[in-house]
This record gives structure tokens, C-alpha cells and sequence, in this order.
């Protein structure tokens, strides 16, 4: 129980803090500024096993959470239909 709540406060701050250096309109609130920050874990938890930064059972850092926010929030404006200039206007 406590490794979930501690993912929930990392996955708060990656978040917020890749919202932050990548300010824009996203919409979502905190619930997908958490969700963002836990995914951008994952992700670069899941690409560090591929390419061998990461032992099994080890998971990816604070500033590789904030990287992986990025990279997910990145992807969700180019999907969402921002061009990436437009992204970067915001």
C-alpha cells in the first residue's frame, strides 16, 4: 500500500513540475497531472529494461518520471491536433 501512495506523490510532482516546463491549456486537472506523471514512470521505466539502463524489478528514476511526463504530454498536444510550433507558443 505505501509503494502506491509513494507513486502517487512522485507521479504528482513529475507531473506538475513537466506541466511546468511545459506550460500550456491541457485541461484534465490534478487526477491527469498525476496520471501523466505514474505514465512517464512506466514509459521510461518500461524503454531503460530495453535498453538495459534498468536491472528487472528496478524502475526509472525521478528525473527519468519528469522526462517520460514529458515526452507523454508531447504526445498528447500532437494527438490531441496542436501542431508542435503551436505546443510550443502556449
Amino acid at each position: 500500500m505505501g509503494s502506491i501512495i509513494w507513486s502517487i506523490i512522485i507521479g504528482a510532482i513529475a507531473g506538475s513540475l513537466a506541466k511546468l516546463i511545459m506550460p500550456g491549456k491541457d485541461g484534465g486537472g490534478i487526477i491527469m497531472t498525476i496520471i501523466l506523471g505514474i505514465a512517464g514512470s512506466l514509459l521510461f521505466t518500461f524503454l531503460g529494461r530495453l535498453v538495459g539502463w534498468y536491472a528487472e524489478g528496478d524502475s526509472a528514476g525521478f528525473i527519468a518520471s519528469i522526462l517520460g511526463a514529458l515526452v507523454l504530454l508531447a504526445i498528447y498536444r500532437l494527438v490531441k491536433g496542436k501542431g508542435a510550433s503551436q505546443a510550443i507558443k502556449d
